[in-house]
């Protein structure tokens, strides 16, 4: 119970940065008339980066299409990967409430507390498949940096720079969601759920294409690697 515990609290913690920080950035942009793409996109990056290399010892995900890419793999067990993502769901929703109470009212409800949208001329095809690729090419890096033990150790720098990269590339189609539990969090909370569908199909069709791919191609069938910590609760 302990271990499902230290699971849990990794993935909220840092999901919690995430949708905080990242979201947080999008309002700042909007208050100060900047260009929010590119605050966002280093925002996101910056912030990932250092939440995946605080918790990957123990678990890492932060996002529910990542853990199921691990689920399909058979690399994390079903009641695990369950756990996994109602703390993702969880933590994004707390804090999402975090910045409803820390920034100006009107600055929350027009940006929906600093979450995506997908642009008016675009279809939802076309946006699912943009979130779809665009996260294949983060759950990609995730299995070549940090699930393959011959990855090279640099925690979660890699997995950080393709968020940028992401969103730098489709933040103006979908806003570079990449990830169900990031707009999950916001939309809950401020009651706007243009998208959801897009946020949540294109993220788990684009992960779990890469993680198959790159676990048939590369990696022997195995269990997560023991430096993301144990899969199963201790009895």
């Amino acid at each position: 119970m302990r271990d499902s515990w230290r699971h849990f609290m990794a993935e909220f913690i840092g999901i919690f940065a995430l949708v905080f920080v990242g979201g947080g950035s999008i309002m700042s942009a909007t208050m100060s008339n900047l260009n929010p793409l590119l605050i966002a996109a280093f925002a996101h990056g910056i912030i990932l980066a250092v939440a995946v290399s605080a918790t990957m010892r123990i678990s890492g995900h932060l996002n529910p299409a990542v853990t199921i890419a691990f689920l399909a793999t058979r690399r994390i067990e079903p009641s695990m990967a369950l756990l996994y993502i109602v703390a993702q769901l969880t933590g994004a929703a707390a804090a999402a409430y975090a910045l409803k109470a820390v920034f100006p009212a009107g600055v929350a409800a027009a940006t929906h507390l600093g979450g995506q949208s997908v642009s008016g001329d675009i279809n939802m095809a076309q946006a699912i498949l943009t979130e779809a690729i665009a996260t294949f090419f983060l759950v990609f890096v995730v299995f070549g940096t940090a699930v393959d033990p011959s990855a090279p150790k640099v925690g979660g720098f890699a997995i950080g720079l393709t968020v940028t990269a992401d969103i730098l590339a489709i933040g103006s189609r979908t806003g570079g969601s990449m990830n169900p539990a990031r707009s999950f969090g916001p939309a809950i909370v401020s009651q706007w759920f243009e998208g959801q569908i897009v946020y949540w199909v294109g993220p788990i069709l684009g992960a779990i294409a890469a993680g198959l791919l790159y676990d048939t191609l590369y990696l022997r069938r195995g269990r997560e690697p023991l430096s993301h910590g144990p899969v199963q609760p201790s009895p």
